[in-house]
């Protein structure tokens, strides 16, 4: 299918046009103005990769769009928010005649149920990391766990699975075996390689069962992990420094994908790193490529910005 050509510079005036609206007609908060600004960025993200511009697009490329946001697991009231903000970028173009038809018309929100997943904050992930306690033999191990689970996005079942062959840690990189041993190589941050580096080199000193030299992590006893130990482990850590919310390894995975996309990560590069079965790994790949993936890592990913910043 031959792409739609994006004509930026019209695409730029409209949007310049839009911000003047929120600003004056609308009377809103710089705040407001800025994440209605910072949800129309995102459908932009999106739509870059197939060439398609603002102005060109369909209901079918805005259904895409919001289907992705909850194929990586972004909590319904943010779906829910971004979605209302581009409704209100169509509906200025339509109001002021630059289009005819609004093409969110039809765009259907998430059903907002009384119970959602839980998210936590980049600040409530640092409260949990940071209460391991590093003096402790497993010290090490606890925090590579929980690192490599938030800044590779993965599942807690191919965590435990992972091998040391599967390291590319020069290279910045992972590989993962997930659903239907699927692989698929995933960035890895120099937060989390800094950590897995320091686990590695304390492994050595764990006795080690045969048949599990070569996985990753390892329970006290010398044999892998299971998904139980590490459920746990979050548990414990959220009641030491006071976290409510009901969280398990999965609101990991749900927190890597939200703190991404708020951070202006491409969404499809994101589904590609989570990935999802509904993503097909040919189409991906054939829009983006690995070191696309590595940089929105390592340019987009909250814990990773805080520790470049800290060693710069």
């Amino acid at each position: 299918m031959e792409a739609k050509k994006v004509n930026n510079e019209q695409q730029e005036e409209y949007i310049k046009r839009y911000v003047q609206f929120l600003r004056l007609e609308k009377a809103l908060s710089e705040n407001t103005k800025e994440a209605y600004l910072s949800d129309l960025q995102k459908l932009i993200n999106f739509l870059r990769l197939d060439g398609i511009g603002l102005l060109d697009v369909t209901l079918d490329d805005l259904q895409r769009f919001a289907a992705s946001l909850h194929d990586i697991g972004i909590h319904p009231r943010s779906q829910a928010r971004i979605i209302s903000g581009i409704k209100s970028f169509y509906h200025f173009l339509a109001i002021t005649d630059v289009q005819e038809v609004d093409p969110t018309e039809l765009l259907e929100g998430p059903k907002i149920g009384k119970y959602l997943p839980s998210v936590l904050t980049v600040e409530e992930i640092d409260a949990i990391i940071g209460a391991i306690d590093l003096s402790k033999a497993e010290g090490h191990r606890n925090r590579a766990i929980l690192e490599t689970l938030y800044s590779c996005g993965l599942r807690v079942s191919e965590l435990c699975e992972l091998r040391i062959s599967n390291l590319y840690l020069k290279e910045g990189f992972i590989k993962v075996e997930g659903k239907g041993s699927k692989q698929r190589l995933v960035p890895i941050s120099p937060k989390a390689i800094k950590d897995l580096s320091n686990w590695l080199e304390q492994r050595k000193q764990w006795r080690i069962k045969p048949g599990f030299e070569d996985h990753v992590f390892l329970a006290r006893w010398g044999n892998g992990i299971g998904r139980i130990m590490i459920f746990h482990l979050i548990k414990e850590l959220a009641q030491v420094v006071g976290i409510q919310k009901n969280i398990s390894p999965h609101t990991f995975r749900h927190s890597f994908a939200t703190h991404l996309l708020e951070g202006g990560a491409n969404l499809r590069a994101i589904q590609c790193m989570l990935g999802h079965e509904s993503i097909s790994a040919t189409e991906i790949y054939m829009h983006i490529d690995r070191n696309m993936l590595r940089s929105e890592i390592v340019q987009h990913h909250p814990r990773n910005i805080k520790y470049m910043h800290e060693h710069n």
